[in-house]
């Protein structure tokens, strides 16, 4: 009788193929203009004017899109300030006419279309709506804010709450971050409790971070005033969530919304 073979454990057995089951470690973060390592918290967007898009960049090549004529090209930097002004006039009316459903939206001139645009957060990413002309002139007329904003690469950022509405000039990369955090937090009806408080921690940092307008020095070529030595201090990126005090209201699933946008 012969005897049997004894059985070799093929390289590919259980312990060959764990590698393969496993979670895969994270893929490095890097620069999508030339392609070097960066560290998430410490690389910078540019706008791709031509798809609305933003786009990780390195310092080194963000500074090239600082130098003044870069912004006529495809790709512009994302400038580094936040301005508050308290002095504001944009009341209860005003919010009426934008017909925002929802108590956060962001504002911003889009160069290729020549036209300002209005978004906010939902369920299902960044929504449009469409902001009529003379609207938008009631915006300008409020404050100098919407005045000394850069088409494609900065957002004047409201919230109503109360009765009241804030008004920052923002990066619109923290908008995309906000519109972000809402959409993978988001639960229920009201957005959950989680997604309040990201809202309110988000709120938070943006007015802890801003300047009154007319206390801010001469701004630099990546958009800096010239009080903050170099660059504005920007929200660290959300292992914390962006966020504000109280859920935006109404629900923004409400039916106003005319469809999804996206940077």
């Amino acid at each position: 009788m012969t005897a049997a073979a004894p059985h070799t454990a093929s390289p590919l057995g259980r312990g060959g193929l764990r590698r393969f089951t496993g979670p895969r470690p994270p893929r490095p973060e890097v620069c999508e203009l030339c392609g070097t390592p960066v560290a998430g918290d410490g690389h910078r967007h540019v706008v791709e004017t031509e798809r609305r898009a933003l786009v990780c960049a390195c310092r080194a090549c963000a500074t090239l899109f600082d130098r003044p004529g870069a912004a006529t090209g495809r790709y512009r930097a994302v400038p580094d300030r936040y301005l508050s002004d308290p002095d504001h006039r944009l009341d209860e009316g005003a919010w009426e006419l934008l017909r925002i459903p929802v108590g956060v939206a962001f504002l911003f001139r889009n160069a290729a279309l020549d036209r300002p645009v209005a978004l906010y957060p939902s369920p299902a990413g960044a929504t449009e709506n469409e902001l009529d002309p003379d609207v938008w002139q009631s915006v300008l007329d409020s404050g100098p804010l919407a005045g000394l904003l850069r088409p494609d690469v900065e957002a004047l950022l409201l919230r109503r709450t109360d009765g009241r509405t804030s008004c920052h000039l923002v990066p619109i990369d923290i908008c995309y971050e906000l519109v972000g955090r809402m959409r993978l937090l988001w639960q229920g009806f009201d957005g959950g409790a989680e997604a309040r408080t990201a809202l309110a921690e988000f709120f938070a940092r943006v007015e802890h971070r801003a300047r009154p307008v007319g206390r801010v020095g001469p701004v630099g070529p990546d958009g800096t005033d010239g009080t903050t030595g170099g660059t504005a201090n920007r929200p660290a990126p959300a292992t914390s969530t962006p966020a504000a005090s109280e859920p935006p209201t109404p629900d923004p699933t409400a039916p106003t919304r005319t469809g999804a946008a996206r940077p």
